[in-house]
């Protein structure tokens, strides 16, 4: 599309948290916003990594880097990390060229509301994306006391940003309860879920070294990869390992709880247990197929019920791995209509485990390819460029045609995908 001014249409995203495909980590944005047709964006992320907490210093086509301040454990520092890349990026925002559209990504609040301060002073619609449901998921992991001053005010901020949001963007169908209850019209509202392209997720062993080569593998080689925070449980993980000291358990990644399960898996003698650093994405999806098994584990919270359109899981299943889940709602269901692994209750995870273990490889490898097929059908990257094409498309032709005095019917987002339709 073009402005009609004539130029392409510009769109501005703050992710504190984003990355490039030439590092590890989240990169939802890079791989969405580059599969759009006719419009040019760019990425405002902090310098940061969330989970390891280096600073980074290289260069990205598309990226600018906010300078963020540093933290070791969630205290004020943390929020000071907040602070400094919300004003920052708001900051960047405001020296950059005029924006179409401004896009600004949850997780913390934060981000959001300098979203909207540029969106209002650039006179641009305002598109929020919520990746988690803040602050309650903060509440729900132990963070913060409900009904608390600082809830009470967090929550306040969250229903304010929803108000004045042109579309809010889901990428958990299961969450649209939890707005209709805070008054958020359906209409407002557009699901755009987290995904994977089953191409980028070919074995690579010409490049990069094989999973196998990098750790003593004995029995199944069993993947966990994504943060290691106490929103993701890996207590349990470490539970199952010790259950079957026969099979290898891989953990890929970074987080604040790491240091701990270290130090547990030292003391409880799990030599089965090898703990990974954080692999950039290109070679992460050039390995991962090397897997027997992947694990997406998740606390057992109330949060996590309402809905939840976990990465990890969907990078899985694009790269033919078998899946065991722990989490109610949509990762039971992707799991459990495309036959593809073991969907089991939170508190689960060795009896879904041993369930897998036991299974002819073939069997593995049926189940893995019946998972690529349904990612490559339903949850593909290309698939979920095409609704935030939809998104981005929309909000301009509103605003074009409220200043002319009329309105565009929305389209409707809000039919559930259906190959789910059936099991929920």
């Amino acid at each position: 599309m073009a402005t009609s001014s004539g130029r392409t249409p510009h769109v501005l995203v703050l992710n504190h948290y984003a990355k490039p495909l030439s590092e590890p980590g989240g990169t939802r944005h890079v791989e969405l916003f580059g599969r759009l047709t006719g419009w040019d964006w760019t990425i405002i992320a902090g310098d940061r990594d969330v989970y390891s907490r280096h600073r980074f210093t290289g260069r990205e086509p598309h990226f600018v880097r906010v300078r963020v301040p540093g933290y070791s454990r969630n205290d004020h520092r943390r929020v000071l990390n907040w602070l400094g890349y919300a004003g920052g990026a708001l900051l960047r925002s405001l020296l950059r060229r005029r924006p179409t559209v401004v896009y600004a990504s949850s997780p913390h609040i934060l981000t959001p509301v300098a979203g909207w301060l540029a969106a209002t002073v650039w006179r641009v619609p305002f598109v929020l994306e919520i990746r988690d449901l803040w602050p309650e998921s903060m509440v729900d992991t132990g963070y913060l006391r409900r009904g608390s001053l600082l809830h009470r005010l967090l929550s306040g901020l969250e229903r304010w940003l929803y108000r004045r949001a042109d579309r809010i963007v889901l990428v958990a169908e299961g969450w649209r309860s939890y707005f209709r209850d805070l008054g958020v019209s359906d209409e407002k509202l557009a699901w755009v879920s987290n995904s994977a392209e089953p191409s980028a997720f070919d074995l690579r062993h010409d490049r990069y070294t094989p999973l196998r080569d990098r750790i003593p593998v004995r029995g199944r080689l069993i993947v966990f990869a994504g943060a290691h925070g106490q929103a993701n449980g890996l207590d349990e993980l470490l539970d199952a390992a010790a259950e079957l000291p026969e099979h290898t358990f891989a953990l890929i990644g970074d987080g604040i709880e790491k240091p701990r399960l270290v130090a547990r898996a030292r003391a409880e003698g799990l030599s089965n247990v090898h703990f990974l650093d954080m692999i950039p994405k290109a070679e992460f999806a050039g390995i991962l197929g090397g897997a027997d098994i992947g694990v997406h584990a998740l606390a057992d919270a109330d949060v996590f019920r309402l809905g939840a359109s976990p990465n990890k899981l969907y990078d899985y299943l694009a790269a033919g791995v078998p899946v065991v889940t722990n989490c109610p709602g949509e990762p039971h269901d992707v799991v459990l209509a495309s036959d593809s692994g073991a969907a089991v209750a939170p508190g689960g995870l060795a009896v879904g485990l041993r369930k897998l273990v036991t299974l002819d490889s073939e069997v593995l490898r049926q189940m893995g390819e019946r998972g690529r097929r349904f990612i490559g059908r339903h949850r593909s990257r290309t698939a979920m460029a095409g609704r935030l094409q939809r998104v981005l498309d929309d909000v301009v032709a509103e605003r074009t045609h409220r200043g002319g005095g009329g309105r565009v019917p929305q389209r409707d987002d809000r039919r559930m995908p259906e190959e789910l339709g059936s099991r929920t």
